[in-house]
């Protein structure tokens, strides 16, 4: 099974590059990175014109198994719910895997 890129690209209600976006994403990352099975987790600021979104998460899961687990792990549920459902304004998810020939 291949591993499986996870994005999720978004905007806050408090907006682009303010303090509490800052304080948004650094809590974010130290919750998320933490969750057993999560790799290469990182923070991204969208400069693009072109996109809607101002900021982006980016992890790696080894497979489906895996990234299962990160969903329903409690840290991450209990985040979705106290922290993303109220502060995150859009977004949108997309995951990928290797596309092999």
């Amino acid at each position: 099974m291949s591993s499986i890129n996870h994005m999720v690209t978004f905007t806050l209600y408090a907006g682009k590059d303010t303090p509490e976006a800052e304080a948004f994403l650094k809590e974010s990352a130290d919750a998320l990175a933490n969750i057993p099975g999560v790799e290469q987790f990182q923070v991204l600021r969208q400069v693009s014109e072109k996109n809607e979104f101002d900021y982006s998460f980016s992890m790696v899961f080894a497979n489906q198994a895996v990234y299962d687990a990160y969903n329903n792990h409690p840290v991450h549920r209990k985040y979705v719910e106290e922290r993303w459902e109220k502060e995150v304004s859009r977004f949108q998810e997309i995951d990928l895997i290797p596309h092999v020939k």
